[in-house]
């Protein structure tokens, strides 16, 4: 780059409210990038930008510099559409899983480069490394021969993509600046825009275990991510679900591959299924090739999409039909009370099966295959006293007591149900 500035003066502008050219945001990125801008600096620029925000020219500015920063994938030679999905993360959500190859089974090829859990909320490879053989690691051309051959892959994005946004997360991580819309949103969609994909749908998480605790916080990222896309030239769409309650009946890495084993055998629980078809509706419609529900229902009760997972798994080196891991250890948390279950808290969800060891505090830790929580009711369902509520797993039963404590208040049981709401899975769609 021929033009050069201080970085001080960088912060200064938007400490006071002002606006970043486009020139010294391309600055700033590449210099952070390359460490000639120090980690305290890019931490002070960061908190100015949580407490004064950016436009939309600043956000896709950014966006563009971090994508800038690495290679573009890209599937230009493939033949077929492509399509992506994206979750800005839960408890229970193991959508990726059934989702990939039930879309694949209708011609659209879709390269879903996935991430680790931290802390709550849990991450497709942990989930998928529960599979005895399966390996997350592809080089680009690996990608691409297993799209052409499989049309699905889900696998880890690689150290040249993005550079930038893995610098900036991990200072993110730790200066207490996580949760701001222009960083959520450039972090997000300058890997998704780099991947090179044609169409990307966005579920936008919002509720007690999601990022986004409102439905104006979630709108707002929902809204600055469609436009982030479109600026790009990627068909985007987001849908804005509920995270309230935790998705499915298992919260965990091997409980909820099992979980995704039976919704590809036609299965599984209701939500899971309803946002599965949904979000591949959108994808496929995004894509330029329409299915229409019933078909893709179809596809998950006449074993097409469990074919279609059988070969993504192989071709990764995983055994489809091996035995997941088990947990050691189990304990039932009981009902106080019969009635009506009005409420099961998704962060204490989350919590509990991360202290379990099914989640880590920071990048790097390991996790327990067979840690989780298996939730035997849903706000809704009617519970008997004395029978499980839910059941804890785990390889260190040490972990059960601040395992417990995470629940405490997490659910709540009535007397009469008709005061339980029934609020929507999918609450709004944003293109």
């Amino acid at each position: 780059m021929t033009e050069s500035f201080d970085a001080v003066d960088i912060i200064r502008t938007k400490r006071d409210k002002k606006e970043l050219s486009d020139a010294q945001i391309d600055w700033v990125i590449d210099a952070y990038t390359k460490g000639k801008v120090d980690p305290e600096q890019m931490s002070a620029l960061g908190m100015a930008i949580f407490l004064n925000g950016m436009n939309r020219r600043e956000i896709s500015r950014w966006t563009e510099a971090m994508i800038n920063s690495g290679e573009r994938l890209g599937f230009e030679t493939l033949g077929v559409p492509t399509a992506d999905k994206h979750s800005t993360g839960g408890v229970g959500d193991m959508i990726t899983l059934p989702l990939a190859p039930l879309v694949a089974v209708f011609g659209v090829a879709v390269p879903q480069l996935s991430g680790r859990g931290l802390g709550h909320t849990g991450g497709t490879l942990d989930k998928l490394e529960s599979i005895p053989g399966w390996n997350p690691n592809l080089t680009n051309d690996e990608i691409r021969d297993q799209l052409k051959t499989v049309g699905a892959v889900i696998c880890a994005a690689g150290p040249n993509l993005a550079p930038a946004d893995k610098k900036l997360y991990a200072l993110r991580d730790v200066t207490g600046i996580v949760d701001t819309v222009p960083l959520i949103a450039s972090s997000i969609m300058s890997k998704k825009i780099a991947e090179g994909t044609d169409a990307l749908v966005l579920d936008v998480k919002v509720g007690s275990g999601a990022f986004m605790k409102t439905k104006e916080m979630a709108e707002e990222l929902a809204r600055t991510m469609v436009d982030l896309g479109t600026d790009a030239g990627v068909k985007t769409v987001a849908l804005i679900t509920n995270m309230e309650t935790p998705l499915g009946r298992a919260a965990g890495n091997a409980i909820e591959v099992q979980q995704a084993v039976d919704v590809l055998h036609g299965g599984g629980p209701a939500d899971i299924v309803e946002l599965t078809v949904r979000l591949a509706k959108e994808m496929l419609e995004a894509a330029g090739k329409p299915v229409a529900e019933s078909e893709i229902r179809a596809a998950l009760a006449d074993g097409r999409a469990w074919a279609k997972w059988q070969e993504m798994i192989r071709a990764q080196g995983g055994d489809p039909d091996a035995a997941l891991p088990v947990a050691k250890h189990s304990k039932d948390i009981l009902a106080d009370k019969s009635g009506i279950l009005s409420k099961l808290d998704a962060m204490a969800v989350g919590v509990a099966a991360w202290r379990l060891g099914a989640g880590r505090a920071r990048q790097g830790d390991p996790v327990q295959a067979g840690a989780g929580v298996i939730m035997h009711a849903k706000p809704g369902d009617q519970v008997k006293a004395g029978e499980p509520l839910l059941t804890l797993l785990t390889d260190t039963p040490e972990k059960f007591d601040h395992a417990i404590a995470a629940l405490d208040g997490g659910w709540e049981i009535v007397a009469d149900g008709s005061a339980v709401a029934a609020e929507p899975l999918i609450m709004e769609r944003i293109a």
